[in-house]
């Protein structure tokens, strides 16, 4: 029988069960329809689940009718949409991730001070647009090491670096330095950019990786940090990476003469999806499973406050956040 070595940690972080939490307890508090913008986290099946009690995912807050409760996503948005939702008197329950929130906070303090700022992520992503729009001209994406030529300053001494909190560590690290030999005197952020999370599961990856001759990622092709431990495993010694939104895309053909495959999944994953690809691999004869410990995450949010202020005055007191199986 083949074994599966199954990473630790994995799955919802604090800012993504704090993010559902609140959709779920929106509904219950205010009942159907809430509004979110855009996606509440990167997981199609969490999306579903939550659409189906009644939460109404909208891409822009133009489909919001005027005056409704529109929950925004973990991802953060720009200072353009929070005028936006003001103009229109629309209800907002702010659920951006308080380690995002923290990078565009990063993002005003650098641009008062008159710094060009890099950040460095995914164009497109809605964490990117959100974080890029506290000071749009200021700001210049980027991707890679290979896009720092790239990068025009009008002072070479007051630049600085900012990132998308779900990038890989290494990337991000080599990118840096990229910088740093085209801008010698490159600010840091006060504090680390790529959140907890995201760099625990990507450690938990590295230690599985070498040892596997498969590794599973769950998680959606949405998910910047999901994507990314497939990276992760692949450049770190597994045979081979592939990331699944759930155990129906598991191709048996994958593990043909494989004696070890390794599961981790995606900070916006519930557990029950990696439990049931669990049981898939069991039905592929793979059925010893090993706990794999990395760093344990130690970090939990309250919800936001505008929600918890209503809570307390329905006589209904914040509850504890869920753990999610």
């Amino acid at each position: 029988m083949g074994r599966v070595l199954l990473a630790a940690p994995r799955g919802y972080c604090a800012g993504v069960d704090r993010a559902v939490a609140t959709v779920e307890r929106a509904l219950e508090l205010y009942g159907a329809p809430v509004y979110v913008r855009k996606e509440i986290v990167h997981n199609k099946h969490v999306v579903d689940q939550l659409a189906a009690a009644g939460a109404v995912f909208v891409a822009e807050l133009n489909e919001v009718p005027s005056g409704a409760r529109v929950v925004f996503s973990a991802h953060g948005v720009s200072p353009a949409v929070r005028a936006e939702a003001e103009r229109r008197q629309l209800k907002v329950i702010d659920a951006t991730c308080p380690l995002v929130t923290k990078v565009h906070k990063e993002v005003g303090k650098f641009a008062r001070r008159g710094y060009s700022i890099v950040l460095i992520g995914h164009q497109g992503h809605e964490e990117v647009e959100g974080t890029a729009g506290e000071a749009p001209d200021a700001i210049q994406v980027i991707d890679s090491p290979a896009e720092v030529d790239l990068v025009v300053v009008p002072d070479s001494s007051k630049v600085a670096w900012l990132s998308q909190t779900t990038l890989s560590v290494d990337e991000t690290t080599a990118t840096v330095a990229r910088l740093r030999q085209r801008f010698p005197e490159l600010t840091d952020p006060p504090s680390d950019d790529i959140c907890y999370a995201t760099q625990n599961r990507q450690s938990a990856t590295k230690q599985i990786a070498p040892l596997c001759d498969v590794v599973i990622v769950v998680g959606s092709a949405n998910s910047s940090n999901s994507v990314r431990l497939v990276e992760v495993a692949s450049q770190h010694g597994a045979g081979a990476a592939h990331r699944v939104d759930s155990a129906e895309e598991i191709d048996p053909a994958w593990f043909y003469g494989a004696g070890t495959v390794g599961l981790t999944s995606g900070a916006s994953v519930p557990e029950t999806l990696v439990n049931a690809v669990l049981r898939r691999l069991a039905e592929t004869g793979f059925g010893d499973v090993v706990p794999v410990a990395a760093e344990a995450d130690a970090l939990a949010f309250a919800l936001p406050r505008e929600l918890r202020r209503d809570l307390a005055s329905a006589g209904r007191p914040s509850p504890r956040l869920p753990h999610r199986s």
